[in-house]
């Protein structure tokens, strides 16, 4: 019996305890929003922070005003004599190196396209209608001389060579002349020396060259073919200059052709 009321006593208590619980936790809800607080105080300073990048370059200012005129400077010490005879010697040289590379750049760029050569010559055909002596000046002036066909093969190439542009007849460094006071003549290339050894007279011509010329008015021509042929010095035609290509001291104007 007292056992039983013992029971009865823990459960009645067990239930308020639950009961309690319960209520409590249905019951929890949040309280009103309080009052704001009040500021804190600032902080310290903080540490200085790493350097930025550059800002982009600004626009040009104005032009300054000009600054005040400085002092003179202090006079120089009196000059040298000079020696201007030795100076004008070597201008003057300068000049004529000058005068000359020009005269070479004048000649590579009208020659070197249209040039034909052997061995020790270069031919230039000059497609100016001349007569005989305007064709020896010109030839002169352009640093060498009229074409003069001493040997079978340079007069090959001279023929082929005016065969190739297309003409049939040029004038050539050879021409009658008087040699001496008895009244015989003969043919003289443009350098003086006399015909000897090759020629390429046709065979009319070659008959006619056995009889002496009694003037200097014949000259001669070269006709595409390769032979020689006469032709009045007054006439204009079309010519050959040639240039050695290598000035040697003492050389004659012999057959090296």
């Amino acid at each position: 019996m007292t056992g039983l009321l013992v029971l009865c006593v823990f459960a009645v208590v067990f239930n308020d305890i639950s009961a309690s619980t319960e209520v409590c936790t249905n019951t929890l809800l949040p309280g009103a929003k309080g009052d704001q607080g009040l500021s804190g105080e600032m902080g310290l300073e903080g540490d200085v922070g790493h350097t930025g990048k550059m800002g982009p370059i600004g626009d040009k200012g104005n032009k300054g005003d000009t600054g005040l005129e400085g002092p003179s400077g202090l006079k120089g010490k009196p000059g040298t004599t000079c020696d201007c005879g030795r100076y004008r010697k070597v201008v003057g040289q300068l000049d004529v190196n000058v005068g000359k590379l020009r005269k070479a750049v004048k000649f590579v760029k009208n020659v070197i396209l249209g040039l034909k050569e052997t061995e020790e010559r270069y031919y230039l055909l000059v497609k100016e209608p001349k007569r005989f002596r305007e064709a020896l000046i010109n030839c002169k002036l352009r640093g060498g001389t009229l074409a003069m066909p001493k040997t079978s093969n340079t007069n090959r190439l001279m023929a082929d060579y005016v065969s190739q542009a297309g003409l049939t007849r040029v004038y050539v460094g050879l021409q009658a002349q008087s040699k001496d006071t008895v009244g015989t003549s003969g043919y003289v290339y443009a350098d003086s020396s006399p015909l000897q050894g090759f020629a390429a007279w046709s065979q009319e011509e070659e008959l006619n060259s056995r009889v002496s010329p009694t003037t200097n008015s014949s000259c001669v021509e070269l006709l595409s073919t390769g032979t020689w042929s006469y032709v009045e010095c007054e006439a204009t035609l079309f010519f050959i200059c040639e240039f050695p290509k290598s000035r040697r001291r003492g050389g004659s104007g012999g057959g090296g052709n």
